[in-house]
């Protein structure tokens, strides 16, 4: 295919600068992509060249096949990377980016169509022998079949949409009595969501663990997979907290999961990067889930265990280059943790939050990598996921990336804006967590709201001290540099004060 000279990202915020980057080590140009609410991001100001392409809503800017190949034909880009989100798993955007001469820097369209069906997804996991979660493999809108299959695999079982994610057109039934109305209310929200009614009937597993295997293959028929990632604290069905390697798997278990997700894989005929995902049930029983034919958000540890950048790895596969080493020559280095921080309020239901950053001071150190797309004083846009930050906390053992990880949220500053900072601390410090026993049940389990709640007393003492900090400055001379913020051990309360 040869070599690429420049890389439009179909994408923004923290992935295109994280893409961006490691292309600009490579020596290969960029081009961002932008709507009109992006137009002083960081994005648009790191990469060589910038096209806008629209209005704020996604659909009408990041959702727009045919202005972003516009853009790459105008720049002159020889490739196209889709990030994560958006068009990245548009088995149309992939094959309109190939037939336009460009080169998609991703899987094939084939691939992405195929494991974008649960359906025909574990229909080509099962040929390879791959373990599935007991159920029915194919379309069910007959209540009277569905009745049949859960009374065959046992309540609680899983309604689950065919073309679905992030939990929509998902439904628990505990009895037999709630499962015409749940399957119903699933059918009506995935056809609302996308398009597509489709749902199918499994056993709902109990105390789930969430665990994906990175995996990659070349363009040669090498597949390798580059360990576990954890990724089972969860709100919404959305992933909070995400380490690896995973602090259950043994040797032998990990070399059977990742054998598993590697068939998967070749299942597919699949190339470049994908994660495969299983759950693991109380007896480390595991079921194939799904596959994502695209990076994860969450691909930072995976980098920082392996010590690979996949990003680089991307282009190369891309280019037609052979996989660099043997699934032998991979080998686990230390332990990484990863709070994704978003604007939205814990204390409310998760619910976003918008506003300007007052404060963004990142955390440094030893250890610490903060992936973001925001810098002080910027606004936090509301078309867009709240996300504002990715921090990732490594060190020689799961025990001191933890404790590195509480000590960056600590000094994290982050004000305007309410952020998860304050539960990512939660988590870190919680018994269930720091010994490895939770699941996919943890915020429901252990989390409430008003854990994050102070009472007024409290609020109404730090910031009489925090005003009578800044009394006294205002009386010394000038020549004096302002000291540090008060309460400086715990910076997402400040958040909560100032905000």
């Amino acid at each position: 295919m040869g070599k690429i000279r420049k890389i439009l990202v179909a994408n923004r915020g923290e992935i295109t600068l994280r893409i961006m980057r490691t292309a600009r080590e490579m020596g290969i140009k960029t081009v961002a992509v932008y709507s009109e609410a992006d137009r002083h991001a960081l994005h648009v100001r790191f990469a060589d060249e910038a096209v806008c392409i629209g209005p704020p809503p996604s659909a009408q800017s990041y959702l727009r096949m045919e202005k972003i190949i516009e853009a790459a034909r105008h720049t002159g880009a020889d490739a196209i990377h889709p990030g994560y989100g958006f068009l990245s798993e548009n088995e149309d955007f992939a094959r309109a980016v190939r037939e336009a001469g460009l080169i998609f820097i991703g899987p094939s369209p084939e691939s992405i169509e195929l494991m974008g069906s649960k359906i025909a997804a574990k229909e080509a996991a099962a040929r390879f022998g791959v373990p599935l979660v007991p159920g029915i493999n194919k379309p069910i809108t007959d209540v009277k079949l569905a009745h049949e299959v859960a009374r065959e695999i046992g309540y609680p079982v899983l309604i689950k949409a065919s073309a679905g994610g992030g939990g929509k057109g998902m439904r628990i039934v505990e009895k037999e009595a709630e499962l015409e109305e749940q399957m119903q209310r699933a059918i009506s929200e995935a056809t609302s969501a996308f398009g597509d009614g489709s749902v199918f009937i499994e056993k709902y597993v109990t105390q789930p663990r969430h665990i994906e295997f990175q995996i990659f293959g070349d363009q040669h028929g090498n597949v390798v997979h580059l360990f576990e990632r954890e990724c089972s604290v969860q709100r919404r069905h959305q992933k909070v907290v995400e380490e690896a390697p995973s602090s259950i798997l043994t040797p032998e278990l990990r070399k059977r999961m990742g054998e598993a997700a590697v068939n998967v894989a070749k299942a597919a005929k699949y190339y470049n990067a994908g994660t495969v995902e299983f759950i693991v049930d109380s007896n480390l029983d595991f079921f194939f889930l799904e596959m994502n034919t695209r990076l994860q958000v969450e691909h930072p540890v995976t980098e920082m265990i392996t010590g690979l950048d996949l990003v680089k790895l991307q282009i190369k596969v891309a280019e037609g280059e052979k996989l660099p080493f043997t699934q032998e020559e991979l080998t686990l280095r230390g332990h990484s943790v990863e709070v994704r921080v978003y604007a939205e309020d814990p204390a409310n239901n998760f619910l976003p939050d918008i506003g300007t950053l007052k404060t963004y001071v990142r955390p440094q150190g030893h250890g610490i990598r903060v992936d973001d797309g925001f810098e002080q004083g910027m606004a936090i846009p509301f078309y867009y996921d709240p996300m504002i930050a990715k921090m990732i906390c490594t060190a020689e053992t799961r025990e001191l990336a933890i404790e590195k990880m509480i000590r960056a949220i600590d000094e994290y500053q982050i004000t305007g804006v309410e952020t998860t900072l304050g539960f990512c601390r939660f988590v870190m410090t919680h018994e269930a967590f720091r010994s490895g026993n939770f699941d996919t049940k943890f915020v429901e389990k252990y989390f409430k709201p008003d854990m994050l709640r102070r009472p007024a007393d409290e609020v109404s003492s730090q910031l009489a001290a925090a005003l009578a900090v800044h009394l006294h400055q205002q009386q010394k001379p000038a020549a004096n540099p302002p000291s540090e913020t008060p309460a400086r051990a715990s910076r997402w309360k400040q958040n909560r004060i100032n905000s």
